[in-house]
């Protein structure tokens, strides 16, 4: 785990009621983000038994190289965030904020701080956001992933599929998620 101290780099911005702060990534995150990427699959990777650790580092490096340019390349204007507790960095928050959705990109700890709440209460901060802005809140996650469970107990429901995840949505009283057919991607009414 890489503990470099979030002390050393730029602003810190408290998140309400979480007990973490969060500040904007730099390029000398990536290591740090590789390394909460990498511990999301390693019960992914140790099914893996026929591949040497060698490649399974090659394999989680090209692929966290690949998700970070295609979130850098499509949500240029997403907000990628360091998790910080006590002063060490502990995760990554990635949140796209569209004219009615707020979309999760990624939410993920590292071990150490999982099953503590944290997970919880940053999403009911982002969902207390979207009813407080009239939109809804959108993710992806892997049916098999444990986080599934908490998006399910949250009151987020699958709305559809693609490739591997589930397309899951979190709709606040008053907001209705409609599809857009021109561009094959959700949006949001605000009921009057």
């Amino acid at each position: 785990m890489n503990s470099r101290h979030a002390a050393d780099s730029g602003l810190i911005e408290p998140i309400a009621c979480t007990g973490v702060s969060r500040r904007p990534f730099e390029d000398r995150d990536l290591e740090f983000l590789y390394q909460v990427y990498a511990s999301s699959r390693a019960a992914e990777m140790a099914l893996l038994t026929d591949w040497s650790e060698a490649q399974k580092v090659a394999f989680l490096r090209a692929q966290f190289h690949a998700q970070h340019t295609h979130y850098q390349t499509h949500y240029p204007d997403a907000r990628y965030d360091v998790l910080v507790r006590d002063g060490t960095d502990i995760g990554r928050l990635y949140v796209a904020r569209m004219h009615h959705e707020i979309r999760v990109m990624d939410i993920a700890l590292m071990p150490a701080y999982r099953n503590q709440g944290i997970g919880r209460t940053l999403m009911q901060v982002l969902m207390d956001e979207a009813a407080s802005v009239g939109k809804f809140v959108s993710l992806h996650v892997e049916a098999s992933n444990p986080a599934k469970r908490l998006y399910d107990r949250l009151g987020f429901t699958v709305v559809g599929e693609v490739t591997f995840y589930k397309r899951m949505y979190w709709v606040p009283e008053g907001v209705m998620p409609v599809l857009n057919p021109a561009a094959a991607v959700p949006s949001a009414d605000v009921l009057s």
